[in-house]
């Protein structure tokens, strides 16, 4: 058996993340598991979508959080690690300047990439081997800055899409018809040929919901139990949110508009029931990041 830990970076619009994660080499099995999980919540969004670039304050923030990143990774001894920065960072007028500074600073390099990309890293084939391959999907992963959309057919992705719709982006203003109705058409057009579609749900905030529904581990929630759970929150103040639900400060807001678009997303594409398998972009860097290095 052989074991090696590898890292992913992933600097989003509402938190700074990093995973390190075991890729366990049994006689040619391959099996990966959660190490370690970082979360500091720098919620860039705020700046670049609110001013369309990231304050100094942040970047020093940014800074500091990678550099306790790369002490972090020394001491797990990972041996490789990517770093990839999404919405709030490649929108920014100085996202390219910050991530020169980090190069030098840290040594550090991060990539900065397009919803294309994060799409087919959040929805990678590995999330679908212990579901059944019969059963096509609607994958939605809803970030802070944009959400992304795959169809899952026979066990395989034949074609994703980014909108900028996210949970930081419209916190403090609604949604416009205008982007609802391009995601509507976008969804019912790639799924109405299928008689029967569920959703598979990833993002910290569909993962938090799993926790709070109480679903099992493989089973998915149903249209009615997500429903009742985004008109109880909607009743409920801020602070009453983080109390109730026991929810961190940076979860409490933004977790509403998650719930709408996950809701309208089961709407729009006649799906009853979305399955969590609590993976997300740091879960496809790492298969992807292990991958690079067996082809070396």
């Amino acid at each position: 058996m052989r074991i090696e830990k590898y890292a992913a970076i992933d600097i989003g619009s509402n938190a700074i993340r990093m995973l390190i994660a075991n890729a366990i080499n049994n006689n040619g099995h391959i099996v990966f598991s959660k190490n370690a999980l970082v979360r500091l919540p720098i919620r860039l969004g705020n700046d670049t979508f609110t001013f369309g670039y990231i304050s100094k304050k942040n970047i020093k923030r940014i800074l500091e959080a990678i550099n306790a990143f790369k002490l972090i990774m020394k001491i797990h001894n990972v041996i490789d690690y990517s770093a990839y920065a999404t919405s709030a960072m490649r929108e920014a007028k100085n996202g390219l300047d910050i991530v020169e500074l980090i190069k030098n600073k840290s040594g550090i390099k991060i990539e900065l990439i397009d919803g294309k990309k994060e799409a087919k890293l959040t929805s990678s084939l590995n999330l679908y081997k212990n579901f059944r391959k019969d059963i096509n999907f609607l994958f939605v992963d809803v970030g802070g800055g944009s959400t992304e959309f795959s169809i899952i057919q026979n066990g395989k992705r034949v074609v994703e899409k980014s909108f900028k719709i996210g949970t930081v982006r419209n916190l403090n203003k609604n949604i416009s018809d205008l982007s609802l109705n391009n995601i509507k058409k976008w969804i019912t057009d790639q799924t109405k040929k299928f008689k029967k579609l569920s959703i598979f749900g990833t993002g910290g905030n569909i993962n938090k919901i799993h926790r709070i529904t109480n679903t099992e581990y493989q089973k998915p929630i149903n249209y009615k139990t997500l429903y009742l759970l985004y008109k109880k929150m909607s009743e409920l103040r801020y602070d009453q949110r983080i109390i109730k639900y026991q929810l961190n400060p940076d979860r409490a807001d933004v977790i509403l508009p998650a719930l709408k678009i996950y809701l309208l997303a089961m709407k729009w594409s006649k799906s009853s029931e979305i399955f969590v398998p609590k993976k997300g972009l740091t879960d496809g860097m790492i298969e992807e990041l292990y991958n690079k290095n067996l082809n070396i």
